[in-house]
């Protein structure tokens, strides 16, 4: 955390109580899916263990590990982020692995990022493409909505670390839900009807836009196959979760879906009933926010070292690489091998470039770390055990800028006073900072068929969107269309 902004911002907060200062919430807007950047603890007065002063507890945090704290580390328990989903605080004296760190800074429902305030940007009425000049107009059109939708949220109550962020399904509404909803039609109508009735389950499905604007699309547009339609929201947040049920009374259009929807206020990851009727799955935009372990491999032997994070009583954060991998990693590492001919790894490269940057005084002798997608090999498990004959339809970011080190390293990044700060670790207080993965689809596709038996394709956002999309409604004057030139840096994977 380098710059004075972000030394600003951590005064800023830990000056007040967390719950008074922070409105923590969804995704910022990511800048390389080019958005605009929209502007505009309390200390205790006795030393804890390990301070030797009453200097600043905001310093940036450094990377050294303190050895002459081991002894005292070793003491504290091992814990899972399960073991600290009942509490209220953030956890002092453990330690734990880095998906399991990841996984509480996120979700934690008392201090976790998405659980709280969550604040997702919608534009109000569709945007008239046809009316626009070019697609620097529908820029400047969105600069200008964002920002009043959150001047008038600030009228209502300002805050400097409001987490705003939006989505391809709000800022293009109703043009990308209806995109994906005649790739269902299409599939269910080859596939399925009118033997099996069309069950669609989506899981993160933020204000609930997308349900309605897929419902809206079947009804208006495929009757019969809408009156064999189920809609299933599976939802972690409570918050959200009540959101996309008041979407269903915003008006008597959408209150006629309501027969049509359940919402499952749970995590993906707790799901215990097997459904065993052919079913569709979206998963839009939540693959980058699952936790990751972090690995290190010795430059000489090329034996795995995986992450864990300390934290100590002073909630100040270490981390250190063990020689003994956990099962979940192993397995990921033995799936990756037998399923993919090739993959990125920090070993790959010259034998002698890796033994000269071993010469390099106070180097250590392991590797850059990798991040590996422990949790999503774990979600397409829970399909492959629960939903056997699901159908998967997932967009993510296979690229994100400014990321930390490390190979499929994530973006940690916060808001703060409308303008986005991207830090340099992942060891972050819990709870106020977004943690978002780039997807490797070309190491996931394969292992998607490895673990569920089911064979998948990936496209270009833009190569899917420009065989779905309604292209006359979403064309400016000029011929731009942003909602196929968007997104540049996002893909689409689905089970053929």
């Amino acid at each position: 955390m380098d710059s004075p902004l972000v030394t600003q911002l951590f005064r800023q907060l830990f000056s007040h109580r967390a719950a008074q200062c922070l409105a923590r919430g969804a995704r910022p807007a990511l800048t390389s899916a080019r958005v605009p950047q929209l502007q505009r603890r309390e200390k205790a007065t006795r030393l804890g263990e390990g301070e030797t002063s009453r200097e600043s507890r905001w310093t940036p945090r450094k990377n050294a590990f303190p050895q002459e704290r081991t002894e005292e580390f070793d003491r504290y328990p091992m814990v899972t982020s399960d073991m600290l989903r009942s509490r209220k605080e953030r956890p002092r004296r453990v330690k734990m692995l880095m998906r399991d760190f990841i996984e509480d800074s996120l979700y934690n429902p008392s201090y976790g990022y998405f659980s709280k305030q969550v604040v997702i940007f919608s534009p109000g009425d569709p945007f008239n493409f046809n009316a626009m000049k070019s697609e620097h107009e529908f820029f400047q059109q969105l600069r200008h909505r964002y920002t009043d939708f959150e001047d008038a949220l600030d009228t209502q109550e300002p805050n400097d670390l409001r987490q705003l962020w939006h989505t391809p399904t709000e800022l293009f509404s109703p043009y990308y839900g209806e995109a994906l909803a005649r790739y269902l039609v299409e599939d269910y109508r080859y596939n399925f009807f009118p033997y099996q009735d069309l069950i669609i389950y989506e899981m993160g499905a933020g204000n609930g836009t997308m349900m309605l604007n897929i419902l809206d699309y079947i009804r208006d547009v495929h009757p019969d196959v809408y009156e064999r339609t189920k809609y299933r929201i599976i939802e972690i947040s409570s918050q959200l979760a009540d959101l996309q049920q008041k979407g269903l009374g915003h008006s008597a259009y959408a209150r006629g879906h309501s027969d049509k929807v359940e919402i499952v206020n749970r995590s993906i990851f707790d799901w215990n009933q097997y459904i065993s009727s052919p079913c569709y799955f979206l998963a839009l935009e939540v693959f980058d926010n699952f936790a990751h372990d972090a690995l290190k491999y010795d430059n000489e032997t090329g034996s795995p070292y995986q992450s864990h994070v300390v934290v100590d009583p002073r909630g100040e954060l270490f981390e250190y690489y063990s020689r003994t991998l956990d099962p979940v990693a192993t397995q990921f590492l033995a799936r990756r091998h037998a399923a993919c001919e090739s993959y990125p790894h920090p070993l790959q490269g010259s034998r002698l470039m890796q033994s000269l940057r071993s010469l390099v005084p106070f180097r250590t002798n392991l590797s850059q770390p990798e991040y590996i997608p422990t949790r999503l090999m774990q979600f397409f498990h829970i399909l492959a055990s629960k939903f056997p004959n699901h159908k998967l339809i997932s967009s993510d970011f296979h690229k994100l800028g400014e990321a930390v080190e490390g190979i499929n390293a994530p973006v940690v990044q916060t808001r703060y006073k409308r303008q986005m700060i991207p830090v340099s670790t992942p060891l972050v207080h819990q709870g106020y900072f977004d943690i978002l993965f780039p997807t490797d689809f070309e190491v996931m596709e394969p292992m998607y068929t490895a673990i569920t038996g089911k064979f998948a394709r990936t496209y270009t956002h833009e190569d899917f969107m420009a065989g779905r999309a309604d292209i006359a409604e979403t064309s400016t004057k000029n011929g731009d269309n942003p909602l196929v030139s968007w997104y540049k840096n996002a893909s689409v994977m689905i089970t053929m």
